[in-house]
């Protein structure tokens, strides 16, 4: 690609990243920090994903063009769905655009219908929030359980499929990737896509949106449609937009 190809591309990026800050020790400072760095140079990102504790005040913080996104049933994605649909109904509330919903993905091997279940359920109370289906690959091994996944996450109305929590040791990789997309594209490719954790560099972004292109056609990846999950990877993405110097890598969630 050329220089001003490259650039182009990474202001793409930018306007379609999910600026993400989920750790166990964030306190409502580092929310404040994370909406000054969501409007960045080369403009604003897609989103915000923070603890639903955050919510009401991140969305009181940033302007109604950046979506505030949080996470429910985060990260271990277990069976208890009236809990979930209190998180949930609580950050709906608060103003949450987007849910991030982790699946109960140990139970995909036998029970497939209960992750259907679970994602209709929750689904039916987001209203006008989009509903993400975190599947959590790295922890479903095979090709098979990762397709059943996004069947079920499918079938129940997921607005999204999102590929991990960014908290297990193997998060998206382009070999999931490319299993969800297969699966959205067989659904009608209207689904929306979001790769998330060890997403470090242009290069790592750029691979999931032209992958996104291949499978799902040139004008998918519209940020309606394509989320990345990731922090550190912005100072690149605005580097390389800003045709200067690149930092030497960064924390991929």
């Amino acid at each position: 690609m050329t220089d001003a190809t490259s650039a182009q591309r990474a202001r793409a990026l930018i306007a379609r990243l999910d600026l993400t800050n989920l750790a166990e020790d964030c306190t409502e400072a580092d929310v404040a920090a994370l909406c000054v760095r969501a409007e960045t140079a080369a403009g604003p990102v897609a989103a915000i994903c923070i603890w639903p504790d955050f919510v009401g005040f991140a969305r009181r913080e940033l302007s109604a063009r950046i979506k505030v996104a949080t996470v429910v049933n985060f990260p271990l994605g277990g069976s208890d769905v009236e809990a979930t649909l209190i998180e949930t109904r609580r950050a709906i509330a608060d103003g949450a655009d987007e849910i991030d919903l982790v699946i109960a993905y140990d139970r995909l091997a036998d029970d497939p219908g209960f992750v259907e279940a679970q994602v209709r359920t929750i689904r039916a109370i987001c209203g006008h929030a989009r509903l993400k289906a975190i599947l959590e690959t790295g922890k479903l091994y095979d090709e098979a359980t990762i397709r059943s996944a996004c069947r079920a996450a499918l079938a129940g109305g997921a607005d999204f499929l999102k590929t991990s929590t960014g908290k297990v040791e193997v998060n998206a990789t382009p070999g999931s990737a490319k299993i969800l997309l297969e699966e959205i594209a067989k659904a009608g490719g209207t689904v929306g896509f979001k790769p998330a954790g060890g997403i470090k560099t242009f290069e790592d972004a750029d691979g999931y949106m032209r992958l996104a292109e291949t499978i799902c056609g040139l004008d998918y990846p519209a940020p309606e449609r394509f989320r990345l999950g990731a922090s550190g990877v912005l100072a690149d993405l605005l580097a390389i937009a800003q045709g200067a110097e690149r930092p030497g890598g960064g924390a991929s969630y």
